[in-house]
């Protein structure tokens, strides 16, 4: 009897026998919220287990088909973000999505284990068709997306998927058509995965909502100093701390939440955080500490993607050879999966 995964993801401590399977849409240039909640993450992984990233491009197209340059372009500033800080190719396979065409050929497959109901309940797709306004114009790829998150973390045969804690449906799917995909044999053609969540599995944005690359309520990776200024300057903190005398709310207030993210200082920010609440520190001392944290922190990331720059094959080079790499292992876990269905000769 196949007994399904409960391992708690924010314990889970991967080991040198685990597979690693992450990925992002190429629809804008990455953000501090991907760093804190998956980037991090994958540095932790490097050289501790097999791990693969997959630009996904092809389900960024589920709800952009209408600029499909714009998702071609961001495809090369992604992984120049991977680079940057510091995903090495030579420990970490990136590879793009739309050329593994195994990926392509699951999603199709396990569209036939999935309903359109089971779709329609999954909280992330609602709260995302909410925000995008489509009500029932939604887009079939849209709708279907989740599967092909499943197509993508069975491809490698991944056991460990570090994701954001609004990500965890797409984990809890996955693992429902892998157990259908075993049971159809007998055998474990597939693994189930965990989900390993950061210590920040949500970042908001600088207005209080999720971070996105969409709603422009997000500091990119590569932000030049005054862009991080102006953007922290602006950061939502408590409407009602109107004067540096009136007692402020930590909770909710973004600027706390990014002190929270990346200051190295944890007690110093404890300490700010009391002084906050009693009254007597402005917002203004406080986003000007964390403009100087920010700066300390991205001025290394900065200073790899002007070196990357100079490389101009280079980013090519580092997709032509990851995807090579995992095109190999796709097209040997389809097979075994062509066979659960009845579709080898």
């Amino acid at each position: 009897m196949l007994v399904p995964n409960t391992s708690t993801p924010s314990t889970l401590s991967p080991t040198a026998s685990d597979i690693v399977l992450t990925g992002d849409r190429p629809t804008g240039r990455l953000h501090l919220g991907h760093y804190a909640g998956s980037l991090q993450s994958r540095l932790s992984l490097q050289g501790l287990c097999a791990q693969t990233i997959v630009v996904a491009d092809l389900q960024a197209l589920t709800d952009n088909s209408g600029r499909p340059a714009h998702v071609a372009a961001h495809v090369r500033e992604v992984v120049s973000d991977y680079l940057a800080v510091g995903i090495d190719p030579a420990q970490t396979i990136i590879a793009l999505q739309s050329r593994l065409p195994a990926l392509a050929e699951l999603t199709m497959l396990y569209l036939n284990l999935v309903t359109v109901a089971r779709l329609e309940r999954n909280p992330t797709v609602r709260a995302e068709i909410e925000m995008r306004g489509f009500a029932r114009d939604i887009p079939a790829g849209f709708l279907c997306y989740p599967v092909s998150q499943a197509a993508d973390i069975t491809a490698f045969r991944a056991t460990v998927v570090p994701v954001g804690e609004d990500q965890l449906p797409m984990i809890e799917l996955s693992n429902e058509i892998v157990r259908r995909v075993n049971r159809t044999t007998g055998t474990d053609v597939l693994p189930e995965c965990r989900a390993m969540l950061s210590d920040t599995p949500r970042l908001p944005g600088i207005d209080g909502r999720k971070a996105s690359k969409s709603l422009g309520n997000a500091i990119s990776l590569s932000a030049t100093t005054a862009e991080v200024r102006e953007l922290v300057m602006a950061m939502y903190t408590d409407p009602s701390h109107a004067r540096v005398s009136d007692p402020g709310q930590v909770d909710g207030n973004v600027v706390f939440a990014y002190l929270d993210a990346f200051d190295p200082a944890t007690d110093e920010v404890a300490d700010l955080k009391q002084h906050y609440a009693r009254g007597g520190l402005g917002d203004v001392v406080l986003k000007r500490r964390l403009i100087e944290v920010l700066h300390n922190m991205l001025e290394p990331i900065r200073e790899r993607r002007l070196a990357l720059a100079a490389q101009p094959g280079l980013i090519e080079e580092t997709i032509v050879e990851g995807t090579r790499v995992a095109r190999l292992r796709t097209e040997d876990v389809l097979h075994d999966v062509r066979e659960a269905f009845s579709l080898t000769a």
